[in-house]
């Protein structure tokens, strides 16, 4: 019987924009970012490890699904890539290497998920109910997707990325601490031998003759032992302010004050900086996720960050709290009704019903 079909089946091959490409793609961005530049930075891993250590010292009331493993793993996942997707199992929360989605109305109504395994990934289908979805930086054209940080600054991060990259290859390439040190009319033996001579000489006295001869030009100058440093002058090109305000943008993104990394920052600063990244970026984020949580897990979920990281003024609260306490007491003492006393709260915004949100 003849081995082969005279009619070629129709082979099937898998396509460059298939499954197979966006789960690699994906594992590609996972571990190098989105763009695989900036985010290697040293800067953006500092702002990167802000973000998970304070999610995992977070409180979580209402549930015990959202342990600080996960917690960290939520904040590095937002960070470098806007999204983290967990599957919902009676074991806990597993995290998800890809995903794909459908949606109707603009939200998601099922999943297509790759988790990875020791030995290979596995990927499972699931409903959106199953599935554990939080995103920051959404765009009204796709609000099922995110967006990193880095890449709502792309130029900032790239141009962060082009000049470390430049100082990188000037200090591998670049003549740095070389001399060319003029000398008389000699063979090139005898220089390729003074040349060693100088190497590797580092803190002694080399002494060499030196004569004054006469050539087509005219008699040499006199300091013709005088040297001429060929190290690149990189102060005029201006990277070191270059290279500062765009490691400031990036901590900017990353709602970090640039002022925290600064050497000659003190306490009173490191605790408003704190208190900026609490307040203003991370607690925002945690309510996102603990709405997201009481939506699928069925259950009143709240998590905190302010509390964990002190991001908060405890003398200036403390006064507070006396303050107020002494207001209460002569108010007490002079009679006035509850009610008189929630007015008077009401003006300075800390009474029922103020009106301030």
């Amino acid at each position: 019987m003849w081995p082969f079909n005279r009619k070629p089946k129709e082979e099937t091959r898998s396509a460059g924009s298939g499954f197979t490409a966006e789960i690699m793609s994906a594992r590609e961005s996972y571990i190098a970012g989105r763009r695989g530049i900036a985010e290697l930075t040293a800067t953006a891993q500092s702002c990167v490890s802000l973000w998970e250590g304070a999610f995992a010292l977070a409180d979580v009331s209402g549930t015990d699904m959202l342990d600080r493993r996960s917690l960290a793993l939520v904040a590095r996942s937002l960070a470098l890539r806007g999204e983290a997707v967990f599957l919902i199992r009676e074991t806990g929360l597993v995290p998800c290497a890809d995903w794909d989605l459908r949606t109707r109305d603009g939200k998601p109504t099922a999943y297509r998920v790759s988790i990875s395994e020791a030995g290979g990934g596995r990927t499972e289908t699931a409903l959106a109910g199953e599935v554990l979805h939080i995103r920051i930086g959404c765009d009204p054209v796709a609000p099922y997707y995110g967006t990193a940080p880095l890449k709502r600054a792309s130029l900032t991060a790239g141009m962060l990325h082009a000049v470390e990259s430049a100082l990188a290859e000037v200090f591998e390439f670049g003549p740095l601490g070389s001399s060319i040190v003029p000398f008389p009319e000699s063979p090139e033996t005898d220089l390729e031998s003074i040349g060693r001579g100088f190497r590797g000489r580092r803190g002694r006295v080399l002494l060499r003759e030196s004569v004054n001869v006469s050539a087509a030009g005219g008699p040499a100058p006199q300091a013709d032992w005088r040297p001429q440093s060929v190290s690149p002058d990189l102060e005029k090109s201006m990277t070191t302010e270059t290279l500062a305000a765009a490691r400031e943008s990036v901590c900017g993104v990353f709602g970090v004050l640039p002022s925290l990394f600064v050497a000659q920052a003190q306490g009173p600063l490191v605790r408003e900086a704190q208190r900026h990244l609490a307040g203003w970026t991370l607690q925002p984020i945690a309510m996102l996720l603990a709405e997201e949580a009481s939506t699928k897990l069925g259950s009143e979920i709240m998590i905190d960050v302010m509390r964990p990281l002190q991001a908060f003024d405890a003398g200036g609260r403390a006064r507070a709290m006396a303050t107020i306490l002494e207001a209460l007491g002569k108010a007490k003492e002079s009679g006035l009704a509850p009610g008189d006393v929630n007015a008077a709260l009401t003006l300075v915004n800390w009474g029922d019903d103020d009106k301030v949100a």
